[in-house]
């Protein structure tokens, strides 16, 4: 059921910044009357508008994917600590995957960077419990990887449209097959 709901927000996010269509919204005139047809042209979209647009997507979903982990494993730490009967083993420990290991338990560790809610063994054996999916830190880094080389790009596009604007004219510019 969580993944359905971080499954809608994404999808709804998203659909908001495809409807968008080129970073502004349609604005009508005062009073909820039609926009005025074609009064003004639309500004030229900037050198890299869309790559701005996927790093911004991609961060945004590296940020939720990342605030889901951590609730996975801020979950499993409350699993953890919570005592009682039936609390030993610890709950995130109980996997079907170490059945062997999971009676001798006697710690657990947690590391934020890489997500991951480890058990640990008085011989210090141990495994990552099942509590964080093995799709958070993978998607985690792809969407990280995505922004930043979006946003790398969008600047060097950025960059080389202000050099050509920059660049002198030599020679007759107004000739065909001369510089622009």
């Amino acid at each position: 059921m969580p993944v359905l709901l971080l499954l809608v927000l994404v999808g709804v996010v998203t659909a908001v910044v495809l409807v968008r269509h080129g970073d502004t919204y349609a604005r009508g005139a005062p009073g909820g009357a039609a926009p005025a047809p074609a009064a003004a042209a639309p500004a030229p979209a900037r050198p890299g508008a869309g790559l701005r647009v996927l790093a911004g997507c991609a961060g945004a979903g590296a940020a939720v994917l990342y605030i889901w982990g951590a609730l996975c494993v801020a979950g499993a730490v409350m699993e953890a600590e919570d005592g009682g009967t039936g609390s030993a083993p610890l709950r995130p420990c109980r996997t079907s995957e170490h059945p062997e290991l999971s009676g001798r338990i006697v710690d657990y560790s947690v590391s934020y960077l890489p997500l991951r809610f480890d058990c640990e063994t008085a011989d210090g054996d141990g495994y990552a419990s099942d509590d964080v999916p093995g799709y958070v830190n993978s998607g985690v880094a792809v969407l990280a990887l995505t922004a930043a080389g979006s946003a790398v790009a969008a600047g060097y596009a950025t960059e080389l449209r202000a050099r050509a604007r920059r660049r002198p004219v030599t020679g007759p510019s107004n000739t065909p097959g001369g510089p622009v």
